[in-house]
């Protein structure tokens, strides 16, 4: 099957089947830029910098039911970036565990997740 080019949204979970370039391939399609991986599907998303990584860019998370994520693999690029304080609170008193760590070491781990039906999702930024 050929590879389709991603127009913004994919219902549903699919694992990331690779990364890098500046973007990701799931779902059998490719997308250039960072990534929502949700439970109700993957997004594109406009964060490109750990910066941008918020309680707003993360609506599309907050907008999930409760319950429905308990673990937040970040992508933050390149480079290990922590969270700022006032998101680690926001995401814990959603009940959401959250895990910064390079963009590729989250995908991996997203999939792995994903695969052992754990109620997990991703914000992946794009790294080269």
């Amino acid at each position: 099957m050929a590879e389709q080019k991603y127009s913004g949204f994919l219902p549903g979970a699919h694992a990331i089947e690779g990364y890098g370039g500046g973007g990701f391939r799931f779902g059998s399609m490719s997308h250039r830029g960072s990534i929502l991986a949700l439970p109700s599907g993957i997004y594109a998303w406009s964060a490109v910098t750990p910066a941008d990584i918020n309680m707003e860019s993360l609506a599309p998370l907050f907008a999930e039911p409760p319950g429905m994520v308990e673990h937040l693999l970040v992508g933050t690029g390149t480079e290990l970036v922590p969270l700022n304080a006032a998101l680690r609170q926001r995401l814990r008193e959603a009940g959401v565990r959250a895990e910064p760590m390079a963009t590729g070491a989250a995908a991996r781990t997203y999939s792995i997740l994903l695969g052992e039906n754990r109620r997990v999702a991703a914000a992946l930024l794009a790294a080269p």
